[in-house]
């Protein structure tokens, strides 16, 4: 199994009871499909530097998580027909860096 960081962008006007069951929707499925979360940190809402869909802001949620080719395709899969989802971005490590948090919540 190979190490992943996966970093959501949901839409500015979601309540944060939506934004807490897409977090946990997404811990779910990753961990349903042989992946296994290790740290979850949610930045906020933070400006974009550039518009996407006509939004200025969005909600970032970061996934630090362990799992293989299915574990992708099946985020990948979800992700795609998620309207509430704006952009994705999923990186492959070899070692995870689980201590620092670079985009802490003030």
């Amino acid at each position: 199994m190979a190490f992943y960081e996966n970093t959501l962008l949901a839409k500015q006007d979601l309540a944060d009871k939506e934004i807490k069951s897409l977090r946990d929707k997404y811990n779910e499925i990753i961990n349903k499909s042989s992946g296994k979360v290790i740290k979850i940190e949610e930045w906020g809402l933070l400006n974009l530097s550039n518009k996407i869909k006509n939004y200025k802001k969005a909600f970032y949620i970061h996934y630090k998580f362990e799992g293989n080719k299915d574990t992708l395709q099946e985020i990948e899969k979800k992700i795609k027909v998620d309207s509430s989802i704006i952009r994705y971005l999923t990186v492959k490590y070899k070692k995870l860096d689980t201590k620092n948090e670079y985009f802490k919540k003030k």
